[in-house]
């Protein structure tokens, strides 16, 4: 496929938050085993949110020409949604102009200040991810922690890619389905944004294929909250349980790249765990060998 189906990504979402809604959660009677759809029916979300039915209808059938922010206002809490779900719809239901597409194929560009900052963050371990959650630069601790990118050709250094299909990931993180769910999260997020993006359609149809999981998250149109801090707890096969803080910074002059860092307290059984990835990668992966730091990844990464 060369990119999202955007309608049936909007019909595929009414229809999910529609049918986890019971009659009863929003006032309506209930009358059992009589129903034969999940959830609400269409016609009882219409007039929870002040719409027709025909006009409701064409909204799941991905036609939201013309559709004002008002009404979707409306659809958005007669659904229950919260923020997130509601900027997710908003975004599934915008128009699209033509040329987006062109802006999504670039390949991109990391500022040299950035990777010099990376390779100066000594002890924390911080990589930056672009588009698709693509791992697009990295210091030499963040591959002693979460593995060797470089080893990686560029378009398998994707954080999604990485949780689902690589045992060794899978195997790294203490509450994989946690970071799972929130990984797809963001990814459909994204999604929502750039459905025109070709590569986000490849991935998408490479995960659905070689993992289950990911296949039924998808399909479930996961959503939660974008963390943007919080605790990673990692089991390390060299150095054990590790449990780090993180932060993820949002470049202000790029809305697709972020820096995300990692960092134990002082004087933690973390810290110390760190500091001693951080003397058996330093000789292997210094920064003159990191692919990280070769000007070519950059076009190598769209």
């Amino acid at each position: 496929m060369d990119q999202l189906d955007q309608r049936a990504e909007l019909g595929e979402f009414l229809r999910s938050r529609r049918a986890r809604l019971r009659p009863e959660d929003v006032g309506l009677p209930d009358y059992g085993r009589h129903r034969r759809v999940p959830g609400l029916r269409r016609e009882e979300l219409a007039q929870l949110a002040g719409v027709s039915v025909a006009y409701y209808t064409r909204l799941e059938q991905g036609n939201a020409q013309n559709v004002s922010a008002e009404v979707l206002d409306s659809i958005a809490r007669a659904l229950r949604l919260d923020d997130t779900e509601s900027a997710h719809l908003t975004h599934l239901a915008r128009p699209r102009t033509r040329g987006r597409r062109q802006g999504a194929a670039r390949a991109e560009q990391v500022r040299p200040e950035l990777r010099t900052l990376l390779d100066a963050m000594d002890g924390v371990p911080a990589y930056l991810v672009g588009r698709r959650q693509d791992v697009i630069a990295w210091n030499p601790l963040a591959a002693a922690v979460f593995g060797d990118f470089g080893a990686l050709p560029p378009q398998e250094r994707n954080v999604v890619r990485q949780v689902f299909l690589d045992p060794a990931t899978a195997e790294l993180y203490r509450d994989w389905e946690c970071r799972a769910c929130q990984v797809v999260s963001d990814l459909r997020i994204y999604a929502g944004r750039h459905p025109e993006d070709e590569q986000l359609s490849a991935l998408v149809g490479e995960l659905s294929v070689k993992s289950e999981e990911f296949r039924r998250l998808w399909a479930a149109h996961t959503l939660a909250d974008n963390k943007t801090r919080g605790v990673m707890r990692l089991r390390h096969p060299l150095v054990g349980e590790l449990s780090l803080a993180f932060e993820t910074l949002a470049l202000p002059d790029s809305s697709a790249q972020s820096l995300v860092a990692f960092h134990a307290p002082p004087g933690s059984p973390s810290a110390d765990a760190l500091r001693m990835l951080a003397s058996w990668s330093a000789p292997a992966n210094s920064p003159a060998n990191s692919p990280a730091q070769d000007p070519a990844q950059e076009a190598a990464t769209g």
